[in-house]
Formats: C-alpha cells, structure tokens, sequence
C-alpha cells in the first residue's frame, strides 16, 4: 500500500514534469504512427529502458491535440504500490487533471495485477497507452488478461535516421559536403550508439553502467527472484562482451559456474525479455532446425564496451553487424517480417535473410571492411549461396563506404554504404 499523500505528491510533481516538456523540441520518430489513439485497444509500446518509449508517447498524444492524464510507476516513491492501489491512482488523476479519456502509464509493469485494472478502464471505453520494459511481462500478460485488446509496439534506441535529426545532419542532399557530413555522423554514432540520452551526457560509461546494472537488478532479479545473482550478472556481461555470438548453452554455464545448462538458457531468456540481448534464429524450412543454434546481439552497440571493464576494441565490424540488424527489425517487424540468419551445410553464411511467411524476400551481408579481395569473395559467395537455397535474388552488402552494382551468374548484389542504406525510406 502506498499513502494517499504520497500518490498525490508524486502524480503532481509528474504533472509538472508534463507541463515544462511543453517548451521542448523532441525528437519526433516513425513509430509514432504505428501508435492509434482512435483504438480502444490498449496500445503497448515495450523496449528496454531510456529508449524514448515516454518520449514517443507524449509525442503521439501532443500530436493529437487530446487532453490526457499521465502517471509514471517507475518511481521509488511507488515501490510498494499494489493493485487496491490503482484505483487511489486514477483518483488522484482526475483530481489533477480532470476529465479525460485518454491515459498514459509508464513503466505499468512494476506494479503487479496492473493487467486487471488497465482491463477494467477498457471496458470503459478509456482509450489508453501503456509503456514496459518487458516483453513477457506485457505480452503474456496482455494476451492472456487483455484477450487481445491491445497492439504491441517495439521501440529501440534511435535509429541512424533520428541520430541524423537530432545533429541537424542532412540526409537528402546527394552533395558531396551533405555524404561527407552522413559518413561523420555515422563513424560517430557507430561507436557510440543510439541511447537518446547519451548524445547529451559526457561520462558514457557512468551513464551505461547505471543502465545495465537497472536492467539486470530491477527489471530481471527482482522479477524473476535470481538465486545465483553473481553467475547471472557474469553471464550478463560476458555475452556484452562477445556479441554477436552464437549460443550454446553448456558453454556459457561453464563460463560462469553454473551447474545445470537449463538455467543457462532460463538467463538467457530473461536478458531478451528485458530487451538487454536480441535473439537471431536460424533459418531453416523445418521448425526444430530454426530453435536451434540461436544467435545473441546486444541491443545497442553502447553495451559492447560502454560498460566499465568491458575490456572490448573498436570491433567495427560486429558494431556494424549489430546496426543493421536493430535497424531489420524496425523495418520488418511492423510489417510482419521476420529476420534469421543464414548458413548451410558446406559451411556458407548469410548474416540476413527477411522473410514473409515462407518466402524469402531480402538477404543481406554485412561487411566493414571489403576492401581485401578475400574478404570480398568471402562474402559474395555467402550471399550467393543463400540465394541458391531460398530462390530470392535481393542481394545486398552492407559496407562502411564502399559502394557498387554488380552482376553475379545474373544475380544483381547491390554494395551499399551503411550511411546511406540506413537513411533510405
């Protein structure tokens, strides 16, 4: 339980919070039209923490021009709150703001049996906006309680595009001086990432440490009630350091010092459903063969070596495997598209193959550096050998610069430059 008095005080300091974000200019972002606020469907925006999810939200509703009430449960003050709570918290709302029908509530997840009382207000024709930083948590949860009253949104850390909007970088002009200004931008924003906040707080790894050790003790411990916390964190950590990787889950546990490779895998889970870590299946045409040797990328390119003792190199070449595959997933998912990995039996690999239901319609390579013939060949023939499998002819390879069309056995590959395929509508 948490006193009245409190709720009151943090609901009005949140108001006033509201009210200065006014006479800000915030980063506007494409998700944003994904958000229905005509729905009464609960809309649903998940992905891991200081993203820009409350951000998005204000946005879409500012954008609206409708009168709404806010509460944010990612508050100390709020540590204790419970169910037979949340109606004291709509209370409280309509105190200070009112009447409304439309309710944004951030960080919801934190407080147990939230999923009753969001369902309760949809009966009620309140069209309302939910905020997480996990993705059982709000999937299970929903599908299971909602009975389907809501749509699901992932946001991640700012895209290359939002990058550019914030630094003023221009990218449409085809000049020299405007790609010379994109390929600055890009060296930039390919060793320090997309978390917003960063591209304003000078002390990185402060600001990453403080992230990473919220995720792993506030959104994972706590919740799932962690018994060997040590080995966790370690295996946390570990998998930062090594991304992009394949897992196997025995090796992991003998890493860390866990005994059982079931719980290894229970850890793993736990860092994709906070949004840590990105899981990559394998593509394959039978389901076993796709549930197995899965692939793990960090969320964000800051948690390869933003971390203190992180003892990570520049690594350019996973930086920009990672980029691209953040960026797929933002391009794809919306549109019920889904991403594996490709590699056959004589060993050949694809970094991407974009799928719709059965039918491959994209493979992509990624490449740092071609510029040695053998890495070239390298890579060309891992396209080529995906091609032959799946039957799609959309070839591409990402690079940092380099940029051609070719014709291989009448297969058209284009070479893109990461700075330019990252901006392309």
């Amino acid at each position: 339980m948490v006193d009245k008095r409190v709720i009151e005080q943090v609901l009005a300091e949140q108001y006033e919070e509201l009210v200065a974000l006014q006479e800000v200019d915030l980063c506007a972002r494409k998700e944003e039209d994904e958000v229905n606020l005509d729905s009464h469907l609960a809309q649903v925006i998940i992905g891991v923490r200081r993203s820009g999810k409350s951000t998005l939200c204000y946005n879409a509703l500012k954008a609206k021009g409708v009168k709404f009430a806010y509460a944010n449960f990612d508050d100390e003050r709020f540590k204790d709150m419970g169910t037979s709570d949340l109606n004291t918290v709509l209370e409280v709302l309509y105190k200070v703001y009112g009447d409304f029908k439309y309710l944004f509530l951030d960080e919801i997840q934190n407080v147990d049996g939230w999923h009753l009382f969001v369902n309760r207000l949809l009966r009620q024709r309140m069209h309302i906006i939910v905020t997480g930083s996990n993705a059982k948590l709000l999937s299970g949860e929903l599908a299971t309680h909602l009975t389907g009253r809501n749509d699901q949104i992932e946001l991640y850390p700012f895209s290359f595009t939002d990058w550019c909007h914030i630094k003023g970088v221009d990218t449409k002009s085809m000049t020299t001086k405007a790609e010379a200004a994109r390929r600055a931008a890009f060296d930039e924003y390919i060793k320090q990432g997309g978390f917003p906040e960063l591209m304003w707080d000078k002390n990185k790894t402060r600001y990453i440490d403080n992230l990473v050790k919220n995720i792993l003790k506030r959104d994972i411990e706590q919740r799932h009630k962690i018994k060997y916390k040590e080995a966790f964190e370690q295996l946390a950590h570990h998998l930062m350091n090594i991304a992009p990787v394949t897992i196997v889950e025995k090796d992991l546990a003998a890493v860390v010092g866990l005994k059982s490779n079931h719980t290894a895998n229970n850890y793993i889970g736990f860092l994709k459903e906070a949004y840590l870590m990105l899981g990559l299946k394998k593509f394959a045409t039978k389901s076993r063969q796709r549930v197995r040797s899965e692939k793990i990328y960090p969320v964000d390119v800051a948690f390869m070596d933003g971390r203190q003792d992180a003892f990570a190199g520049d690594n350019l070449g996973w930086r920009l495997e990672t980029i691209v595959y953040v960026e797929l997933l933002r391009r794809n998912r919306p549109i019920n598209r889904d991403v594996y990995y490709f590699k056959n039996a004589s060993g050949y690999e694809a970094d991407f193959v974009v799928c719709k239901y059965n039918r491959v319609e994209e493979i992509y390579q990624v490449s740092y550096d071609i510029s040695k013939e053998k890495t070239r060949k390298r890579e060309l023939r891992g396209l080529m050998a995906a091609s032959a499998e799946t039957g799609c002819n959309n070839l591409y390879l990402i690079t940092d610069f380099e940029r051609e069309s070719l014709t291989i056995e009448g297969k058209p590959i284009e070479i893109i430059p990461a700075y330019d395929w990252l901006i392309e509508k």
